[in-house]
């Protein structure tokens, strides 16, 4: 048995509002989240003793982010503390990094942040403004070569461009990829908290939505939040005498793959998957709920395939089968995910786990979930977290 297997438990979740709320920035959601988690454990600021920023594009630069929030929050004596920032696949490592700290007796209460605050509160359109945006998008295009000229630019692009071979390898269609933001839809109208819930979607709205950069259309894309999403770490024996039911830490991996997802057309997932399943003593077979990082509709497809759920080139006919809507063999992204629910990198997928494993999942439930496969993905399919979270050691 893996000397850290079940070692650290997450006892806290904090989420705030998500979406389009303007009433703070990216410090001041990064604080509600963190009160909110240690309310949730049942946990003071004082108990806290190591903090793991994750940084969203507002916190810019953010080489002393954690120090800033561990001033914002007013914490004192800590003993770890950090800025981390393997994009989509940090919530992950944060995890992995608290619980070594925890098993090493560095630390009692580790908290894991992320916040963001890229959109900012809609005001009137003028003319003017319409004419500064569309020369700046011009001189952008012009001072990134001739790639922008004819529209690659940006991530999007960069993820198209895969999903754009691996369709011609592989023989994934349109539709492949519309189900997945379907089935995804589907249990987001069973989430609350979705921005999208309420909203349903068909394949024929899909296809109607715009193209974004193709073969993307809109609902291939994942959602712009503000808000804040944190998780409180500590060890096993500490989590049992505390408010929430806990989900402990069984297993964690990392993949950094190298070369170009062009060529390859794979992620990280067969190596982290590989040491997590490993530390966890569990198998696929085992695993109840799936929670991908799902930045675009092609991600699910390839990290389903990746983690050997299904063959290579059959993620796409598994999805529009409905094998992972609701009532489906395989329960994936059980919240909506980023594409339907909310948009806090890895912390998404890690917090609906974290749901799930409860049983606080409500219409959107999954019986008996016991094992949970979390995903995180950094830059383009450039990095990779994965995390085996149980309800029992």
């Amino acid at each position: 048995m893996h000397p850290l297997r079940g070692k650290a438990a997450i006892v806290g979740l904090g989420i705030t509002a998500q979406g389009k709320v303007f009433h703070t920035n990216h410090v001041g959601f990064a604080v509600e989240a963190v009160e909110l988690a240690l309310a949730d454990a049942g946990l003071d600021r004082t108990d806290v003793d190591g903090l793991l920023l994750n940084p969203g594009l507002s916190w810019g630069e953010a080489s002393m982010g954690s120090f800033q929030l561990q001033q914002a929050l007013g914490l004192r004596d800590l003993t770890l503390s950090a800025t981390m920032n393997l994009g989509g696949a940090t919530a992950g490592a944060m995890v992995a990094h608290a619980t070594e700290a925890i098993a090493s007796g560095r630390c009692s209460v580790v908290v894991c942040v992320f916040s963001d605050a890229p959109l900012k509160p809609p005001r009137p359109e003028s003319s003017a403004n319409r004419g500064a945006s569309q020369g700046s998008a011009g001189t952008y295009a012009f001072a990134r070569g001739f790639e922008a000229a004819y529209g690659f630019f940006g991530i999007p692009a960069q993820y198209a461009m895969i999903a754009r071979r691996y369709m011609h390898v592989y023989g994934l269609t349109q539709d492949h990829l519309g189900s997945v933001a379907v089935a995804q839809r589907q249990w987001a109208n069973r989430n609350p908290r979705a921005q999208y819930y309420g909203r349903g979607l068909t394949l024929e709205e899909y296809h109607a939505s715009r193209w974004v950069v193709e073969p993307f259309h809109l609902y291939d894309c994942c959602l712009v939040s503000n808000g804040g999403l944190a998780v409180v770490v500590t060890s096993a024996e500490r989590a049992r005498d505390l408010k929430q039911r806990p989900v402990y830490v069984l297993g964690f991996g990392q993949g950094h793959p190298g070369g170009d997802p062009v060529d390859t057309l794979v992620t990280g997932a067969p190596l982290a998957a590989r040491q997590a399943l490993a530390m966890a003593d569990v198998s696929l077979a085992d695993v109840d709920v799936v929670e991908l990082y799902d930045c675009y509709t092609f991600t699910v497809i390839v990290s389903l395939e990746d983690y050997g759920f299904v063959a290579k080139g059959e993620a796409g006919p598994f999805i529009s089968s409905g094998n992972t809507a609701p009532g489906g063999s395989l329960p994936v992204n059980t919240g909506g995910g980023q594409l339907s629910s909310f948009y806090m990198w890895g912390m998404t997928p890690l917090s609906e786990a974290i749901i799930q494993l409860r049983g606080e999942g409500g219409e959107r439930q999954v019986p008996g979930a016991k094992v949970a496969l979390v995903s995180g993905n950094g830059g383009v399919l450039s990095t990779h977290s994965t995390t085996i979270l149980g309800s029992e050691v």
